[in-house]
């Protein structure tokens, strides 16, 4: 809930469709928005980080960034990008059958069949590591795993919104205790807890960004 805005404040302070919350309700209730491809009708509806809302009569599209400063941003979107979403992974289980679940930044959790659960050749999936899906479908359609190299965005902290290439990572006896040392495109060096670091891309972006945060 920390990293949400309700649907209201989002209709009615940043992209300005209405002048007060009554307004703003009416629209809302009339189905003018859709999240992540799905109309949303509850004013109150948490919008988080990477979700994408939009806005049905004029066809436009937007995603909910972490942003320097202000902490959140939309950023302007093209109807390709709208469909896909990338989504942390925030931990995995084993489920009945030898089957992987994978539990993600948004809360939704994603199964991934195995063949053989003595050999799980399909679970190439690691805590930290980012799947691309479809939206609203949910279809796994790319995965960008953690490590040094990757492109990723900082969701809190200090260095909310910086992007930056990961140089290290130095591992603590807990996630909160582990630092992540990266490096921006201008090559100032910058520390976060890992809880803060979200892939976004192997060598760039996946998403678009602010402009300004990636050349």
């Amino acid at each position: 809930m920390e990293r949400s805005l309700p649907l209201l404040l989002i209709v009615r302070d940043i992209l300005g469709y209405a002048k007060t919350g009554r307004e703003a309700r009416k629209l809302i209730a009339e189905g003018s928005f859709k999240v992540d491809g799905v109309v949303r009708k509850d004013y109150k509806f948490p919008v988080g980080f990477m979700d994408v809302i939009e806005v049905t009569k004029a066809g436009e599209f937007y995603r909910l960034l972490p942003y320097p400063v202000k902490f959140f941003k939309l950023q302007p979107i093209s109807r390709e990008e709208a469909a896909i979403k990338p989504l942390r992974i925030e931990g995995k289980t084993t489920v009945k059958g030898g089957h992987v679940q994978l539990h993600l930044f948004d809360g939704r959790n994603v199964m991934i069949r195995v063949g053989d659960p003595r050999n799980p050749v399909e679970d190439v999936y690691d805590t930290w590591g980012t799947l691309i899906l479809s939206i609203p479908g949910s279809e796994v359609k790319g995965y960008i795993g953690f490590g040094v190299g990757k492109v990723a965005v900082v969701i809190g902290g200090k260095a909310v919104g910086r992007v930056g290439r990961i140089k290290s990572v130095a591992w603590g006896w807990r996630r909160e205790a582990t630092v992540v040392t990266l490096e921006d495109p201008r090559g100032n060096l910058f520390q976060t807890s890992l809880n803060y670091v979200f892939i976004i891309g192997e060598d760039k972006p996946v998403i678009r960004l602010p402009e300004g945060a990636w050349p």
